[in-house]
């Protein structure tokens, strides 16, 4: 019988053989979606010769020698000895990331996939089909998770109780896992092998229900592959990490978005009339403080070298632009407003992955809209209760809205699907 709520069970992890890589540091990357396009992938494929970077971001114009090229680096790895199971044949990871201010623990395991409707796992924003495509293709052919996701819950147990006691309990042992990544993050890594501890995990764990925090469009491709596999083990199961926020509450960021192909003069004029449009003076982050402080809708519109502010937008515009069968918190959103009301009826810009692009760091997005003569919009960070009010309603946001932190790294572990032994 099934558990209603968060069904996590152990499995056989895939990792580096120390020794075979010059670091784990240097094989470790970002999860793919952060990784910035292609300075990033550079800067990871020239830090060791075996980065994960090479399979979750593997080069080639064809998708489809692209994803295979992937498989054929797996495997290589693999017989190499460059990556290898675990010798114990099952086990939870306990997973510590450390940094200036932050500490983060969780769970890593194999989570039973259940869909939407189940409300067991909560996805709070819609995905891309073009990106779920691509992530199934790349997962059908190496036949691996490589990245876990991150879900979070709130946990209510005393301390020593439930998965926050083995959590807990595993950190004052030696972890098998330590490195420091070059952002200045240390990991840690701990297996949970004991049956009795696993099983008051995986007991706490049945009663509690999961938000995802980040890798909507791993999740997913969990679920299209799983039904493509008609349910069948181990592909009815997904890598994640599991944080309980009550404990170990998470950052949350925003997604900026860049339009290559719309210079940001032409932004700025064809909103003018819906929206206000200001000139910013001082650097970006004195942009960023202005509109954080900002009331009501707002966004910064930068081709790299000035800022604008935008906000004020016409009320009868947004009526006209925005759905009404949403919840009213759902249609006063940043990315709402954005990808409803600006995107398409202002700027003309078809809402697909060759016309607008995601990045993490507001940096980056102003560096790659001047290097592409572009526009870099700006955005602000949704608090995690209007996230987790709306999920519980069922209404997703608009794919990207947010970005929770902090992330794990890509690389520490991974769960093969093609045999026995690593399941």
């Amino acid at each position: 019988m099934r558990p209603d709520g968060l069904d996590l069970a152990p499995f056989r992890a895939l990792r580096y053989v120390p020794g075979k890589v010059g670091s784990l540091a240097a094989v470790t990357s970002p999860p793919y979606d952060v990784v910035v396009r292609p300075d990033g992938v550079d800067r990871l494929e020239t830090a060791d010769p075996h980065n994960i970077v090479r399979l979750i971001l593997p080069h080639d114009g064809d998708p489809g020698t692209r994803h295979q090229r992937a498989a054929e680096t797996l495997r290589r790895w693999r017989a190499d000895g460059v990556l290898a199971p675990d010798p114990w044949p099952a086990a939870l990871y306990v997973y510590e990331q450390r940094a200036a201010g932050t500490l983060q623990r969780g769970l890593i395991g194999a989570l039973r996939l259940t869909p939407p409707e189940d409300g067991v796992v909560l996805p709070h924003e819609d995905v891309i089909p073009d990106v779920v495509a691509d992530r199934s293709a790349l997962m059908r052919a190496t036949a691996a998770n490589l990245e876990p996701l991150l879900l979070s819950y709130r946990g209510a147990r005393p301390d020593g109780a439930g998965a926050a006691g083995v959590v807990e309990r595993a950190t004052q042992g030696l972890p098998l896992v330590a490195t420091t990544t070059s952002d200045g993050t240390r990991h840690r890594l701990w297996p949970v092998t004991d049956p009795a501890e696993i099983d008051t995990a995986t007991r706490d764990l049945a009663r509690q229900r999961a938000l995802i925090a980040d890798g909507h469009h791993r999740w997913a491709t969990y679920l299209r592959l799983a039904a493509e596999h008609h349910g069948r083990p181990p592909w009815d199961r997904g890598l994640v990490l599991l944080v309980d926020t009550a404990r170990y509450p998470l950052r949350v960021q925003p997604i900026h978005r860049l339009l290559p192909a719309l210079p940001p003069a032409e932004a700025l004029a064809r909103a003018d009339g819906a929206f206000r449009t200001r000139p910013l003076a001082g650097s970006l982050p004195d942009a960023l403080r202005t509109l954080a402080g900002t009331e009501g809708n707002a966004f910064v519109l930068t081709g790299g070298d000035t800022f604008h502010l935008l906000d004020r937008p016409d009320p009868g515009h947004l009526a006209a632009a925005i759905p009404r069968d949403r919840p009213r918190k759902w249609r006063e959103l940043d990315a709402t407003v954005l990808h409803a009301a600006l995107l398409g009826p202002l700027w003309g810009v078809d809402d697909g992955p060759a016309a607008v692009r995601y990045l993490h760091d507001a940096t980056a997005a102003v560096t790659q809209a001047r290097r592409h003569g572009g526009t870099a919009v700006l955005m602000r960070p949704v608090p995690e209760s209007t996230v987790r009010a709306l999920a519980e309603e069922g209404v997703t946001m608009p794919h990207k809205s947010t970005s929770f932190g902090p992330k794990p790294a890509t690389g520490l572990l991974m769960r093969g699907l093609d045999t026995a032994e690593w399941n």
